[in-house]
């Protein structure tokens, strides 16, 4: 067994720090619209705001379209089951809840008021909730204890028409039956052949065999224990919760219940399980110590019984935790966006099946760098995905949002596949533009070259670019190297894509026979050329291109930006007229900004400002934008004057002189300025103040600065830097970039050679 992580361990005092810290509490709330203007408020209190209310009081699901209710979900407690700490009051449950609200936003971009209701008695609770229920589109209910929390539930459910959700069950369940499935799969069981102990009977613990029963394993199959031990027919003081789970059998006590048992899920206490139960399981035996902070029966313990063991618990120390974050955001956001009056029975079951393929799948960067740098693979020791996975977000709100259409208890019918698509922009706002991007790639394949092809990250690049049919990767390396590092990511050594390298005499010869023509009137004997292509995976990718033997190509990753672009320049030329510069794409709630020049000219001259800036224009047309264009500086339209705008307002005055310019710009200005509205008041006579979507830059480094804060700091989206200027479609990626980020290049590749012609534009 192994350890997905070292534990982390914080003192009280780190805890209270963190939460009184910059504002006191986790969360806060911010406004959705802008309130800058006398006109703002005007529109969104008095009067504009008159004109929804007449609207909603006409008709109550017009809520839905002018307020905030179809994004809002309350996060309700009494406090009677405060994590594993009891009791402890409704005020003392505030941090929990604040902590839940904060989850919602962070992985579904739900926004969450966390209530905490001072009161023990169901009824009263119920009627509280009813009585502000309008406000909210779904219910989270949580920390409340058994059997109150059914009582609840169940009658919210009965009299509300927007979705009650208690996490502590059901998110609880959702997980663990996405566990169970993974785990009968990997030990080769049959759902209606398993048997089942599971130790514990609360809420919790009842809801998971409610799912159980769903998902197909027999209710005389699944033996429940409490305190007492054994909970059967004909046992004294059951309760109609426990009842219900109640079965004919000899067996009283949980030792006897594990003999030959395939499955325990265990939702009680701490070492409450010895290694001799386990060693008296089945075959493969499935253990889900779930107990928290500490399990019924460490981890260590069952393996060393029972090596075949197949295990999950409830902390994040060790692999497959069953944790409800996996669940509760992604579940409301799915009923959510198709306003669905519940969250039945079909849906919980859509989202545990989801979840459970999902861990089939190979994971994405962001799930190797939570691991500590190890690739997890579909097996015993990975049953659940992590959650940290991306891909959360887009597979199990489609899943649950169809299944309540299917069930007929959403109001709202939406085309699922666009919803997936809508989803992972919620969260990555760039990828809206991508998907353009690759939708038209994948209607004409290209074949792109991976150049650093024994480099991991681009070799995974490479394998996640083919999977899904964005173009043919084509691999520039040793083909040995390159087997050991598909085994190295978990893909067998045969895996079918192309690799090519200098060793192959024929392409070399070609290779180094066109580019020295290229090459012979500067300096280069035919043997320095046949070199560089044997030396140089940029000369013999970019000769590729050149030759027709590959479309584009994306290289860089392991060097430093500047110096793939001096390699680059070395057997590639510049198009006719343009500057080869660096542009950058940056997305931020839905608003797209062009940057340049960010990686290449480090102070550029009026001329070549001019110069970036048509190139831009073209480069956003190409996208689909209508180039607004802004030139920026430390000044607005001459104040403060220094000589560092010199170059600036002379390319401004170079613009204004060409009467072959068809789009609109201006300059000099702040980046405010250029992007807020509100100064258009402040400057009337430009058509460009808060209004741009292409920012030039006067030098490097302002540029380079800008962007890796707005990247690090203003919660925006960068895609790129796009090389751009360069006579073949080539891509170079910075230093260490991510999967993701090589795969958006590739792409970017794949799409400039798809509606560039570069023999003749």
């Amino acid at each position: 067994m192994t350890k997905k992580s070292k534990i982390d361990h914080y003192s009280d005092k780190e805890a209270l720090d963190f939460h009184i810290g910059n504002k006191s509490g986790k969360i806060e709330v911010n406004s959705s619209k802008p309130l800058t203007t006398k006109r703002d408020l005007s529109l969104a209190y008095s009067p504009g705001v008159a004109a929804p209310v007449k609207e909603i009081s006409k008709d109550p699901e017009k809520a839905y379209d002018y307020t905030s209710k179809g994004n809002l979900v309350a996060v309700i407690s009494n406090g009677s089951a405060i994590l594993g700490l009891g009791n402890l009051g409704s005020l003392a449950s505030k941090p929990v809840m604040e902590g839940k609200a904060v989850l919602f936003k962070r992985f579904a971009d739900i926004d969450s008021i966390d209530i905490e209701i001072d009161n023990s008695d169901p009824n009263e609770i119920v009627n509280t909730i009813k009585n502000i229920s309008g406000t909210f589109g779904g219910i989270n209910l949580e920390d409340i204890a058994a059997p109150n929390c059914f009582i609840i539930e169940q009658k919210l459910k009965e009299t509300l028409d927007i979705p009650v959700f208690h996490d502590d069950q059901h998110g609880t369940a959702i997980i663990t039956t996405a566990a169970l499935i993974n785990a009968l799969d990997i030990s080769n069981r049959k759902i209606e052949e398993v048997k089942i102990v599971v130790n514990g009977a609360g809420a919790s613990a009842i809801a998971c065999v409610n799912l159980f029963k769903l998902l197909g394993v027999k209710p005389n199959n699944i033996i429940m224990c409490d305190r007492k031990g054994v909970i059967y027919k004909g046992r004294g003081n059951l309760d109609q919760f426990k009842s219900a789970h109640a079965i004919e059998t000899k067996l009283r006590t949980l030792k006897e219940a594990f003999k030959d048992s395939d499955v325990f899920l265990g939702l009680s206490a701490k070492d409450v399980v010895e290694e001799d139960m386990i060693k008296s399981m089945s075959k493969n035996p499935i253990v889900f110590a779930c107990a928290n902070p500490d399990p019924e029966i460490k981890p260590e313990l069952i393996y060393k019984a029972r090596p075949d063991a197949i295990v999950a618990t409830g902390r994040s120390d060790y692999p497959n935790q069953v944790n409800n974050l996996i669940g509760f955001p992604y579940i409301f956001r799915g009923a959510l966006d198709v306003r669905s009056k519940e969250i039945n029975e079909e849906m919980k079951m859509a989202a545990a099946k989801a979840i459970a393929l999902l861990a089939r799948e190979d994971v994405p960067d962001e799930v190797v760098s939570a691991y500590g740098g190890d690739r997890p693979k579909y097996g015993k020791e990975y049953i659940i995905p992590s959650t940290f996975d991306p891909r959360l977000i887009k597979v199990i709100p489609s899943a649950v949002a169809e299944a309540a259409i299917k069930t007929g208890v959403a109001r709202k019918k939406i085309n699922i596949e666009n919803y997936k698509d809508d989803l992972l922009n919620r969260l990555d706002p760039s990828m809206s533009i991508m998907q353009g991007i690759n939708a038209k790639i994948k209607k004409n394949l290209k074949r792109v070259i991976f150049a650093e092809g024994e480099d991991t990250n681009m070799l995974k690049a490479a394998v996640e670019f083919g999977k899904n049919k964005l173009g043919v990767p084509i691999l520039i390396g040793s083909e040995k190297r390159v087997k050991d590092q598909l085994k190295e990511i978990g893909l067998d050594e045969n895996y079918k894509i192309q690799i090519v390298n200098s060793t192959d005499k024929t392409k070399r010869e070609k290779y180094t026979k066109y580019l020295y023509k290229r090459l012979q009137r500067e300096g280069q004997l035919e043997r320095d050329v046949d070199r560089l292509i044997r030396n140089e995976r940029i000369a013999f990718g970019s000769s590729m291109i050149a030759c027709g033997d590959a479309d584009a190509m994306v290289t860089g990753n392991i060097r430093h930006y500047a110096a793939s672009i001096e390699k680059l320049k070395k057997v590639c030329e510049s198009r006719e007229g343009e500057p080869i510069f660096g542009m950058t794409m940056i997305v931020f709630k839905g608003r797209t900004v062009l940057v340049a020049d960010t990686n290449v000219q480090d102070f550029p001259t009026a001329d070549r400002l001019v110069a970036i800036s048509k190139s831009c224009v073209r480069v956003a047309r190409l996208f689909g934008f209508d180039p607004k264009v802004a030139f920026l500086s430390h000044s607005t339209f001459g104040k403060p004057i220094s000589r560092n705008t010199e170059h600036v307002r002379n390319a401004i005055e170079m613009l204004k002189k060409d009467k072959n310019i068809d789009f609109d710009f201006d300059g000099e200005m702040q980046p405010d300025v250029a992007l807020n509205p509100i100064y258009k008041e402040v400057y009337p006579f430009s058509k460009i103040v808060g209004n741009a979507n292409i920012l030039i830059m006067p030098a490097l480094h302002s540029a380079a600065i800008s962007t890796k804060l707005m990247k690090s700091f203003g919660g925006a989206k960068l895609i790129g830097p796009l090389l751009i200027g360069l006579n073949l479609p080539i891509e170079v990626a910075p230093l260490r970039s991510t999967t993701s980020d090589i795969i958006n290049l590739a792409s970017v590749a794949a799409y400039s050679a798809d509606v560039i012609d570069y023999k003749t534009d």
